[in-house]
């Protein structure tokens, strides 16, 4: 017999008369101990999902069985208040203009309902850099923060707090990360470098993001290891603010430089990619014939364009969950390990073969 499992010859002795809660009445912890045979602790065990290894699998379905059959609930505010948790998390990212933290956003709402948590939202004012604590007291109104290193100057206040932080899109020794979370940025760029060296491109342009963060620093070191080793290969990098407009300027201020003409544009965003193509149109080129273009995360935009963008598939929801997870694993003791989730190539009709 595990421990805290009770002896089912002694059921009876017990509780003789137990048919559960009075007519009207609510049903409690002790009414679904007796109707199940068991105590308390049991039925708080198996309630608050900590029975692995200390009650049998057959005991736990009794409890929730009965449970069910009297319609109780556990009590998670008296617990919460036992356990010094409020029950909300905060998640800190960029402006959700930003397409792929919107979708990140209903990752980790869609998880957290499904352990009763709460999400507040901080978005960064600036879209990324500093910011104030959004609490007088951050610790004391949240359990745990989920954030992105695109909004990571924001937790200045509440990373003192000693709050669980889990890391989204971010560097894996990120110091005071309880985990990090991250899509693998620098195999979506190892594949984008693949498919156009397959394609017989060897000029190429980076259309670089011009923000220092984690996750475009890996852009960059995976295209410049990708691409080594290639004979004949060049790479010019521009860099610009993640906007359309600014993607174009640059575009157009790369094209115009002396010197042989890129064949193909490889851009930190999809953005930066939109940005991309109407330069070329404005200069008398056509994509693909012309020139090759590919962008970064598959938002919307992407086939808004025309022709549609070749761009990587960043899992943006998923991210949110498993980011979500990691925290509720946090909170739980357990420590998750850090998480790479796989990215993938959509290849559309930005990208042919190059032009000798």
């Amino acid at each position: 017999m595990t421990s805290g499992e009770e002896n089912p010859q002694r059921r009876d002795e017990r509780w003789p008369a137990a048919r559960g809660p009075r007519a009207g009445a609510r049903a409690t912890s002790r009414d679904v101990a007796r109707a199940a045979g068991v105590s308390q602790a049991t039925v708080s065990l198996v309630m608050g999902e900590k029975w692995r290894g200390r009650v049998s699998e057959r005991t736990a379905e009794g409890v929730r069985s009965a449970a069910r059959s009297l319609g109780y609930r556990p009590n998670l505010a008296a617990r919460d208040l036992r356990l010094g948790r409020t029950r909300t998390v905060l998640l800190v990212v960029p402006a959700l203009t930003n397409e792929f933290f919107a979708r990140v956003h209903t990752g980790v709402v869609r998880v957290a309902q499904e352990h009763g948590l709460g999400v507040v939202l901080y978005l960064s004012p600036e879209g990324t850099g500093p910011a104030r604590d959004p609490f007088a007291s951050a610790s004391a109104t949240l359990d745990g923060v989920l954030a992105s290193s695109m909004a990571a100057e924001a937790l200045g206040a509440i990373r003192g707090g000693g709050l669980p932080l889990v890391m989204l899109d971010s560097d894996p020794g990120h110091e005071g990360a309880s985990a990090t979370v991250n899509p693998d940025i620098a195999d979506g760029m190892r594949q984008v470098a693949g498919h156009l060296l397959g394609l017989g491109h060897r000029r190429f342009l980076h259309l670089a993001s011009d923000i220092d963060t984690w996750t475009f620093r890996v852009r960059a070191r995976a295209l410049a290891d990708a691409l080594r080793g290639t004979d004949g290969v060049t790479v010019r990098t521009e860099r610009a603010p993640l906007t359309v407009s600014d993607g174009l300027r640059a575009t157009e201020k790369a094209l115009a430089e002396p010197g042989h003409r890129p064949t193909a544009i490889i851009c930190d965003d999809d953005v930066l990619a939109a940005g991309a193509c109407k330069a070329a149109r404005r200069l008398g080129l056509h994509v693909p014939a012309d020139l090759s273009v590919t962008g970064f995360t598959d938002l919307a935009l992407a086939t808004a364009v025309e022709p549609e963008l070749t761009t990587v598939q960043l899992p943006a929801e998923a991210v949110g969950e498993a980011g979500m997870r990691a925290l509720v694993a946090v909170l739980d003791g357990r420590a998750p390990a850090p998480e790479a989730l796989p990215v993938r190539l959509v290849t559309r009709g930005t990208t042919a073969h190059a032009r000798t």
